[in-house]
């Protein structure tokens, strides 16, 4: 996408993340483990993947998108055995980051009818079965993501989040790790943690949203720095350290040290100089601009109510779940193998983990 959109006037609202430190305290293997859900973006693959089936429900309405999504909660259950689970949703009605950016994911094809129904249905689905749900008022299931990443340190555990957006991999730390689910299903997909997001992406985990700020993100309308891509911008972080380091650069030695860095690496790997390329668009009119208004609203609440009592038993989103529950709501969806499978995952004591 170009990157000669109109620049914002107003940095957003949205808080950016803050990366809270892990807790040393608790061996591994003593950490309970949170799966955090991103159900949008389960519903629209399998919206897309299993439209041909038209599966319905046992009123007749379209349910294979909700199939389709409980079907890899239930394998991610499989692998993963959590303790816990939280679902994030989208707010329908409202949105803070299209407020501040009323082109915010401009130029997508409008929703399917029949996805919009799913979509709508899901809470009351997943609720049903007595999973806990968050629809944080103008915001979205990534900042579900990032509160649950957040509580499970403050709380001493573990977070494992399921979704098919690149945005969470911002989240990732020693404690929390992302499934990104991908064509190959649950099984096929793989697991980031901070060492796997490096040799993908040559980016450390701390430095991702930074990273991504640099890029923009063409799903959502966001341009990036004009004249920094993927490669350059992780290259610079590598070589610089952080965003904060690269500006103070700039600002106090004209990004003197910038360039002799990059050159540095150039002339270790090979490569064609850059170091002043990437001054001039790290200091062109309204690249800082850009990168401060993505970094915000690209960032992750971290302090939503996510809702979870674990000390409290049978409170929702703990597992396992009531038996005859679990068998009215799945049966509804009329598919017997997907009904075993969710008695066994999510009504009997976890058969493998990951």
């Amino acid at each position: 996408m170009s990157n000669t959109a109109a620049q914002p006037t107003a940095h957003p609202t949205v808080r950016p993340a803050a990366r809270p430190a892990a807790q040393p305290t608790a061996e591994a293997a003593e950490r309970r483990l949170l799966l955090a859900v991103d159900a949008p973006s389960l519903l629209h693959r399998n919206h897309h993947a299993r439209a041909a089936t038209d599966l319905r429900d046992r009123h007749g309405r379209p349910a294979w998108a909700l199939h389709g999504m409980l079907r890899q909660i239930l394998e991610a259950v499989d692998r993963f055995a959590p303790d816990a689970l939280v679902f994030g949703l989208d707010d329908r009605v409202a949105s803070v980051r299209e407020r501040d950016y009323p082109a915010y994911k401009a130029g997508r094809a409008p929703k399917d009818p029949t996805l919009v129904d799913q979509l709508e249905r899901a809470a009351t689905l997943l609720e049903a079965l007595g999973f806990r749900t968050v629809t944080p008022d103008g915001l979205e299931a990534d900042d579900v993501n990032a509160s649950a990443a957040a509580w499970a340190v403050r709380s001493g555990w573990d977070c494992v989040i399921v979704t098919s957006d690149r945005d969470s991999f911002a989240h990732i730390s020693d404690h929390t790790r992302v499934l990104r689910v991908i064509d190959g299903g649950i099984g096929g997909s793989p697991v980031l943690d901070p060492g796997r997001l490096q040799t993908l992406y040559g980016v450390a985990a701390e430095n991702y949203l930074e990273f991504a700020a640099l890029r923009g993100d063409p799903s959502d309308n966001l341009p990036g720095v004009s004249g920094i891509g993927e490669k350059t911008a992780a290259v610079l972080l590598a070589q610089m350290g952080s965003m904060q380091a690269v500006w103070a650069d700039i600002e106090h030695c004209d990004g003197a040290t910038l360039v002799a860095a990059l050159d540095s690496w150039c002339e270790e790997t090979g490569v064609r100089r850059l170091g002043a390329r990437v001054r001039r668009s790290l200091v062109a009119p309204g690249a800082r601009e850009r990168y401060l208004f993505n970094h915000a609203l690209m960032s992750g609440r971290t302090d939503l109510d996510l809702g979870l009592t674990p000390d409290v038993p049978g409170s929702p989103g703990l597992l396992p779940l009531d038996r005859d529950r679990v068998t009215r709501v799945v049966d509804f969806l009329g598919v017997g193998p997907t009904t075993d499978l969710a008695l066994r995952v999510l009504t009997e004591p976890p058969a493998s983990t990951d």
